[in-house]
């Protein structure tokens, strides 16, 4: 359905408890364009579940205000804290539930395979990705901070997937159709 689209709108999430980092795209054909890129803050809080909520409450603003055709998300990295790996899974769950209940499909991107397909280098540094999406979408400000461009990197890696084969990434149609496939993570 989305393939025979001309046009489409691609959000990017880069989950994070502390800041959270967004980009979307319009795809037009073999085209991208920036719509916009941002942060939303969560340092400031120190409840955990203040922060899941207000991750959830502006994805939800986000989605309502783009109506994007997908939502693509960066999976969290490994990391020898189980903490941190918790919370970022937490982030990133949050994030997918309120694309989910709006029926929009959800994509999930490992970190080196986002810097791959944006810089050739799965290895690759935030800034030089930062400035590849920069002469990629001719955008000439750099945000503040580089979880907005971790986040548009989500979304131009999405696009970037539909001509490949081997996307190493699973898409979602509605909560049904992730809860079918991950029985094991559902109880």
């Amino acid at each position: 359905m989305l393939a025979n689209k001309k046009e489409r709108v691609i959000m990017g999430i880069d989950p994070g408890t502390s800041i959270m980092g967004y980009g979307l795209i319009l795809e037009k054909g073999s085209k991208i364009e920036l719509i916009t890129m941002g942060i939303v803050r969560m340092d400031h809080l120190d409840d955990h579940f203040l922060k899941l909520q207000r991750i959830f409450e502006k994805t939800t603003l986000l989605l309502e205000e783009f109506k994007p055709d997908v939502l693509a998300l960066e999976a969290p990295f490994y990391s020898k804290n189980i903490q941190v790996m918790l919370k970022l899974g937490r982030a990133q769950g949050i994030a997918m539930a309120a694309a989910l209940t709006r029926n929009i499909p959800v994509a999930e991107y490992a970190p080196k395979k986002i810097k791959q397909s944006i810089t050739g280098n799965g290895n690759t540094s935030k800034e030089q990705v930062a400035a590849m999406l920069q002469r990629l979408l001719n955008f000439k400000e750099t945000p503040e901070f580089l979880d907005a461009t971790d986040g548009l990197a989500v979304a131009v890696c999405h696009s970037f997937q539909r001509i490949s084969t081997t996307s190493g990434s699973k898409s979602y149609s509605g909560w049904e159709a992730f809860a079918k496939d991950n029985k094991k993570r559902i109880k």
